[in-house]
């Protein structure tokens, strides 16, 4: 009996994990509709990032750039620490109607385990610097991290030069879609070239699923 228990169990949790990106009530990537947003109401964005030696890996579905120490955001009095960044392509969230061919992912978490993603779109146009340094060193195969001590990569480089942002309570993009994530979505796009497009489509298949109902949900803003 204990041997048909325990796969049991599991079974019951992966179908609960998996039905909360069916059912779950705030889920992630969303449409936002500037007109919708209520005035500014938070405060400004602050960056505090460092440089770090690079740590990247391909996971099989993107690249992924893993930090430590390598600083932190604040929001106000809220503070949260840089983990690390990767790629989705489309960008996911939309903003006005504006569909991005990609987005880049920062990811920090507070001290109480608390998540925040600050969501960065990317529009075709000139070659970006960031994706130029990182393409060619994106690994063969999913086969853990890569360590590069003589490249220094800074987050920094991934945020536009304007801090605004939109701000909603929503959930991890791939299953098991966890709830109580914070996001951010910069209102100023960065640009990425169709050749550098091209490159990652020659890595990596679309990995983001198409914007999901508000559900009453407020989206707020900064200045």
């Amino acid at each position: 009996m204990k041997r048909i228990a325990m796969p049991l169990l599991m079974w019951a949790s992966a179908c609960q994990a998996a039905s909360l990106c069916q059912t779950g009530l705030r889920q992630s990537p969303i449409a936002i509709v500037s007109a919708a947003v209520a005035a500014p109401s938070l405060p400004p964005m602050q960056l505090h990032y460092r440089d770090a030696p690079l740590r990247l890996a391909n996971d099989g579905h993107t690249l992924r750039v893993r930090f430590q120490k390598a600083g932190e955001l604040a929001l106000g009095s809220e503070k949260f620490q840089l983990e690390q960044f990767h790629f989705h392509t489309p960008g996911g969230d939309e903003i006005d109607g504006e569909r991005f061919p990609m987005a880049a992912h920062i990811l920090h978490r507070d001290q109480r385990g608390h998540l925040l993603a600050v969501v960065v779109p990317f529009r075709i146009g000139a070659e970006n610097p960031v994706l130029t340094q990182l393409l060619p060193l994106i690994p063969v195969k999913a086969d853990g991290d890569h360590r590069h001590p003589d490249v220094a990569v800074n987050a920094t480089l991934l945020l536009p030069r304007s801090l605004g942002y939109y701000r909603y309570s929503g959930s991890l993009t791939e299953a098991p879609c966890t709830e109580n994530v914070e996001w951010l979505v910069m209102k100023q796009p960065l640009e990425l070239s169709a050749a550098q497009l091209a490159a990652w489509h020659q890595r990596f298949a679309d990995n983001m699923r198409a914007p999901n109902p508000l559900h009453g949900r407020v989206v707020r803003q900064s200045p």
